[in-house]
């Protein structure tokens, strides 16, 4: 004989269910407590998850976040045209930097030659005075020298016994000295004379040639000339600047008259 039993109720299964959570509290209510803060912890990462938030954006706000990023674009592509801009332009004024440098540098380099502060070289003529009867001067020698400059010559130098080198400048002076020398420069040099000159060789070597010149004058009382065309001559004596003791440089933006 078959006995069934029948259903509980709901008010009995509201019962059995009460028990059975009053019988498993302590280490049971704990596991439970976990496992649903667990559930929750995922369901709030799930629901901060880009993907779900751009899944459940709307139109207008993902049209929004686009322009957002074209907009963001636009400036990350200003930025790096006005960088390569401010490249160009730090290589340019690099490359006008280097030629300032440079002419800067070729016009100490002229001044440099024409205060014979450094030596120089090119085409000349090499003048060569010997002078067995003592004749030669320093008027004489200035004259052959101011014949030179007015040729055009843009270095000169005189050297002489004992093997000493002048360089000729505006300021140097020529002075007789006894037992026949000339000092040049403050340098008392000897008989034979080498007067190096840097300039067109064919002017230079004319203009000493001139009938009744310095030369010619100098040839005429005895002494040994020789003139010499070269295509390399070298004027290495170096003439030592001095500190002027009144001259100043002159200020542009002022101007005195004097009566």
């Amino acid at each position: 004989m078959r006995v069934s039993i029948p259903p509980p109720t709901t008010t009995q299964a509201r019962q059995r269910l009460r028990r059975a959570l009053a019988l498993r509290s302590g280490r049971g209510t704990v596991i439970t407590t976990v496992l649903l803060a667990s559930l929750g912890f995922v369901a709030a990462v799930q629901i901060a998850s880009p993907d779900d938030v751009l899944d459940r954006a709307s139109r207008a706000d993902l049209i929004q976040v686009l322009d957002g990023l074209g907009a963001r674009s636009s400036q990350l592509e200003q930025e790096i045209d006005r960088l390569e801009q401010a490249r160009t332009d730090l290589v340019a004024g690099a490359g006008d930097s280097e030629a300032a440098l440079a002419e800067a540098q070729e016009r100490l380099d002229t001044l440099g030659i024409l205060a014979g502060s450094v030596p120089a070289q090119g085409p000349g003529v090499l003048l060569t005075i010997g002078d067995p009867e003592g004749v030669v001067d320093a008027a004489a020698m200035l004259g052959s020298i101011q014949e030179l400059r007015d040729a055009g010559a843009e270095a000169i130098q005189v050297s002489g016994s004992p093997d000493r080198a002048v360089r000729v400048v505006a300021s140097t002076a020529f002075v007789d000295v006894p037992n026949d020398g000339v000092a040049v420069g403050g340098v008392a040099l000897s008989p034979p004379y080498t007067v190096a000159a840097i300039g067109d060789p064919s002017t230079l070597a004319t203009a000493l040639g001139i009938p009744g010149g310095a030369v010619a004058s100098l040839k005429g009382a005895g002494a040994v000339i020789a003139v010499r065309e070269s295509p390399e001559v070298v004027v290495d004596a170096l003439h030592e600047a001095t500190e002027p003791a009144y001259a100043r440089p002159a200020d542009p933006d002022q101007s005195e008259t004097t009566g």
